[in-house]
């Protein structure tokens, strides 16, 4: 059985007439992630760069990529001229992944409590969009080798019918998305931490480490 191409599907949504004059509400988790989707993105639709982590527990970190997402917008508003990006900020609400979460301390990574994470960044981030008036939403997630493209894209498709904006799909680690993403983190000095923001992906990165 042929898995979807997200890759492609995204390629050509952002082909259709008028796309350009539209706006896109994305999702981000971090600029490192973030530096070659903004950079496949930049001239392709207008972007709101939604910054939304409740998975970071750490008031400190969710600062520190914060700020050096805000960063990578501005240098790269220096240095694309017509690109149209705009950062948007999200509440710092821990709690809320903590609450989503329970009982699912112990799952693996990549299992059912990823699942329920992706599901909160991704609803968060639709109804932000409707809330400005975005044409779509859309997620960084996807350029992660370690994160499953199939699952975000069918929890984002779930969503779009739920709230009623169009979601984009993507796999930006395609097409070599996520060794760009990794050369654009050297070229802009980007902060690259090794961990996704949770404890428990914490906890596997100090086991392994």
């Amino acid at each position: 059985m042929n898995k979807t191409n997200y890759a492609k599907l995204c390629e050509e949504e952002l082909e259709k007439e008028g796309t350009r004059e539209q706006t896109l509400l994305l999702h981000s988790c971090c600029a490192p992630c973030s530096s070659y989707c903004l950079t496949f993105l930049h001239d392709k639709i207008k972007i709101k760069d939604f910054y939304y982590n409740p998975n970071i527990l750490e008031k400190e970190e969710y600062e520190k990529r914060e700020n050096e997402l805000k960063r990578l917008i501005e240098v790269l508003k220096e240095e694309y001229k017509e690109a149209d990006i705009e950062f948007v900020k999200g509440d710092f609400e821990s709690d809320k992944f903590l609450g989503e979460v329970k009982g699912l301390e112990s799952e693996p990574e990549g299992g059912k409590r990823c699942k329920k994470c992706f599901r909160l960044r991704l609803k968060e981030a639709a109804g932000k969009a409707k809330e400005l008036g975005a044409d779509y939403f859309g997620t960084t997630l996807t350029i992660s080798p370690l994160k499953n493209a199939e699952l975000i894209n069918t929890i984002g498709f779930e969503i779009e019918k739920e709230i009623g904006v169009k979601y984009l799909p993507s796999d930006f680690k395609k097409n070599d998305g996520y060794k760009q993403s990794i050369e654009l983190s050297r070229k802009y000095g980007l902060y690259r931490q090794n961990y996704c923001g949770c404890p428990y992906s914490k906890r596997e990165e100090n086991k392994n480490g």
